[in-house]
């Protein structure tokens, strides 16, 4: 059984805290009683979609399960500078050992959310539905993905093992479309079954030889002009979901949406986010 969603971010947590303190927080070993309790505020500095708010929680209780936190904000919330996303009550020690991954984790997460919001936006009057792909930072995918639910994109597969995807290589090592698809079929006959099987075609030609198979689910349209995707569109007519990728950005989604396709996969949500300013301040006694 796949380990859920909390094993795995307690997992994140626990590799992360592990680089980041290694054998000790000396700064604040060197200078803070072990004893001492604070407050802190999440301050936004920029405007965008705040994304990470239950991350941060989880990444305090992860070190202290007794903190106190107290959400102003939540995830997908619209934010402005200024604006206070949390406050979290707990050990100094706690406080100072988990900020730099908190706000990591926020700061990135705000990202994507923030330019996922602004790709779907494009399209809110279509039926397609925006996907993000594989292109994530190692150790850190879990997340990437999670920001791009909070901005109101959808998952592709999370990775390789949780959908077959025929790409151009897997299909040129077998020597044709339909040799992979068959071999790609029979495994998951045998071996997995319920696993779907997704197909990347480069030309009309190429959709059709897939649709003569009747062994696929999905039928990706790799780098067609929105007019070529509005004819494969017709071609499949259902048999099918479709996936447009290659080449989609801001200023063309929109055409791509309205050629018809199922689903728009866009790498660019995660790798070309730009990480959004966030602090976290202490509150002491004036």
């Amino acid at each position: 059984m796949a380990a859920s969603y909390n094993e795995l971010l307690q997992k994140l947590i626990a590799s992360a805290l592990n680089e980041d303190i290694g054998e000790g927080d000396h700064s604040t070993l060197s200078c803070i009683s072990a004893d001492a309790k604070g407050k802190a505020v999440l301050k936004i500095k920029e405007t965008g979609v705040l994304a990470g708010v239950k991350v941060a929680e989880a990444v305090f209780r992860y070190k202290q399960p007794d903190i106190a936190f107290y959400a102003q904000k939540k995830d997908g919330d619209t934010m402005q500078p200024g604006e206070t996303a949390f406050e979290v009550e707990a050990s100094v020690h706690t406080i100072l050992q988990c900020e730099r991954l908190v706000l990591n984790c926020m700061q990135r997460m705000s990202g994507i959310a923030t330019l996922t919001r602004t790709y779907a936006e494009k399209i809110k009057g279509y039926k397609t539905r925006i996907l993000d792909t594989r292109k994530t930072t190692p150790n850190f995918r879990l997340l990437e993905k999670e920001a791009v639910l909070i901005g109101g994109g959808y998952n592709h597969r999370f990775a390789l093992y949780d959908m077959i995807m025929l790409k151009d290589n897997h299909i040129d090592y077998c020597g044709s479309i339909e040799a992979a698809i068959e071999k790609a079929y029979n495994y998951v006959q045998t071996v997995k079954p319920g696993l779907k099987i997704e197909v990347e075609t480069r030309t009309i030609d190429d959709v059709k030889r897939v649709l003569a198979t009747g062994k696929v689910n999905r039928i990706m349209l790799d780098n067609f002009t929105p007019d070529r995707i509005k004819e494969a569109v017709a071609l499949i007519a259902g048999q099918t979901e479709t996936e447009a990728s290659g080449g989609i950005n801001l200023t063309n989604i929109e055409s791509f949406a309205a050629a018809g396709v199922d689903f728009i996969s866009v790498g660019a949500l995660i790798h070309q986010a730009r990480s959004l300013d966030l602090s976290l301040k202490a509150v002491t006694a004036s």
